[in-house]
């Protein structure tokens, strides 16, 4: 039957209530306690008029009918509460990257038309300064933090707010149709607010689905399920505002398995974050890519952890380098570790698991319903068939781009009346029936007629062992049209060997995706969720041509 994410929500809180839903430094909240708290905040959103506005079944796949509600936050408990609160005042939540500077957050609150916020004090100044841009900001719910911020005029307290409020059920029923609107990072373009259906979501991404592939039928299949589960704990890396962290979240609640958030929120601090595994004895860790991994396998070589009971580390949002697999499985000889393959615009997609002795990097196994669609977007691929093409998923995929049809069109197409969503990642079936994922096409290189993917020059120099992060981008060239630069730090102490890392990426890839260009920088700019940041790699190629 179809869910709504209250009604998970719900069915969870129901269930096992005493157990420990979040940890974050010292706060503990069980579920019982985290369900009343974002049920206060859904009377609190509804006393202000936020709710369901227009029925989905009236509505275009690019367009909303309910009022949407921003989150600006650090991780922490306020930002679960803020989703969960909204989903049961049938309000959509949607995520706010809290690095971006006064222009492009007034481009998110117009583009979103977000009707109220979420906000921890600490960014108080910047939704004062972009206020009067935005006459549908109406509410304006501010966490107290150690900032010294004063509360905003007009603005609540975010828990006087919710001690005020209610804590019985609201007196509206969420359906299947509500919305979950997930902000793509932007990393190549603006972001773009992806509308996906409560029930859609949470089978493509958010737990609906088990681990053999079949959906949890019913609440009361999902009731069973938490029933029957063992207590255990999940550490998660990356920032609530990325779509994995939230994924995963809901995927931990949904197996009765505790969140836990380190104390330290505003950056990845590996041994905070290791320090925080010891101490809650967790089963699992989730990162992103070499961005959280290469610190955390400075950081387990310098210290002692005791880790005996940590079974994965699963990264998503970029794959973890051969290297890293092969540092950490070292390090942790008995672990799983596993790159989940997935988008805003497809969910998750599939994976790669790595064992100590059995490790690949870029190759993944997909679930039933993706797809390799051609080059020209006619036809679906046979998995005989390896030529390149566009890696596309069936199903259970979003409605569209909120408030822009034409984009909605170019993405989610449809071939012999089966609709895909097709985000832009360049993939190729491999004879062993699994696939290669290329990358982006947006960070794609065209150098003399040839398509170069950055991700896959990155990973021919990861193992350099002077190199320490990288990211690859194009700039113009005279004779190619685009060239291949390497933006690179390197680890503390070692020198540029410029003619020692064209010899390492020599092993791995062709000579004419080799970089023309080496640039060496003091760090690599990168969101807070670890995903490279593109737009300044190429401003740094430029300005060194």
């Amino acid at each position: 039957m179809p869910f709504s994410l209250a009604q998970v929500i719900d069915t969870v809180a129901a269930t096992i209530p005493d157990r420990e839903a979040l940890v974050v430094g010292d706060k503990r909240l069980t579920h019982r306690e985290l369900h009343e708290r974002c049920t206060r905040l859904a009377h609190v959103l509804l006393s202000h008029g936020l709710t369901v506005e227009r029925e989905r079944a009236d509505l275009a796949g690019h367009e909303s009918g309910q009022a949407h509600l921003a989150l600006y936050l650090y991780n922490g408990n306020e930002y679960l509460e803020g989703m969960l609160g909204a989903f049961k005042a049938r309000v959509a939540p949607l995520n706010v990257n809290y690095r971006y500077v006064q222009e492009e957050l007034a481009y998110l609150f117009e583009n979103s038309q977000a009707r109220a916020v979420i906000y921890h004090a600490e960014f108080a100044p910047q939704i004062a300064a972009i206020r009067e841009q935005l006459p549908r900001l109406e509410l304006l719910l501010q966490v107290a933090d150690d900032s010294g911020q004063a509360l905003l005029p007009g603005a609540l307290d975010y828990e006087q707010a919710l001690a005020e409020a209610s804590p019985e059920p609201p007196p509206v029923e969420p359906s299947p149709d509500d919305l979950y609107i997930l902000y793509t990072g932007g990393t190549t373009g603006m972001p773009k607010g992806v509308l996906w259906r409560s029930d859609d979501i949470f089978v493509g991404a958010m737990g609906g689905r088990r681990q053999d592939g079949s959906l949890i039928e019913s609440p009361e299949a999902l009731a069973e399920q938490l029933a029957a589960s063992e207590p255990q704990r999940s550490l998660t890396g990356p920032p609530l505002m990325h779509g994995a962290a939230q994924w995963g979240s809901f995927n931990a609640f949904t197996t009765g398995t505790t969140v836990v958030f380190a104390p330290e929120v505003k950056k990845f601090v590996a041994r905070d974050f290791l320090e925080t595994a010891v101490r809650e004895q967790v089963r699992g860790m989730s990162i992103v890519g070499d961005a959280f991994a290469r610190p955390l396998i400075d950081e387990l070589r310098s210290g002692q952890y005791a880790l005996s009971g940590l079974g994965v580390i699963a990264s998503g949002g970029a794959p973890l380098s051969l290297a890293s697999k092969e540092a950490l499985l070292e390090l942790l000889p008995s672990i799983l570790l596993v790159d989940g393959m997935g988008s805003s615009e497809g969910g998750t997609q599939g994976m790669n698991i790595s064992t100590k002795g059995n490790v690949n990097t870029g190759v993944f196994n997909t679930l039933a319903n993706s797809a390799i669609i051609s080059e020209d977007l006619q036809r679906v691929l046979p998995e005989d068939d390896t030529s390149l093409g566009w890696l596309a998923m069936s199903g259970r995929m979003p409605l569209g781009y909120y408030g822009d049809a034409e984009k909605t069109a170019r993405t989610f197409v449809t071939i012999d009346g089966t609709r895909f969503s097709i985000p832009g990642d360049r993939a190729r079936h491999r004879e062993d029936g699994s696939v290669d994922l290329l990358g982006r096409d947006s960070v794609c290189i065209n150098s003399g007629g040839e398509k170069i993917f950055a991700e896959e020059v990155e990973e021919a120099l990861r193992g350099h062992p002077d190199l320490f992060d990288i990211t690859v981008a194009p700039r113009a060239s005279e004779r190619w049209g685009q060239e291949v630069v390497a933006v690179i730090a390197l680890r503390e102490g070692a020198e540029p060997d410029e003619a020692g890392l064209r010899a390492e990426a020599e092993q791995h890839i062709a000579r004419y995706k080799l970089p023309k260009a080496f640039v060496f920088v003091d760090a690599i700019q990168r969101s807070p969720s670890g995903k490279a940041d593109y737009r300044w790699a190429k401003a740094q190629a430029e300005a060194a041509s």
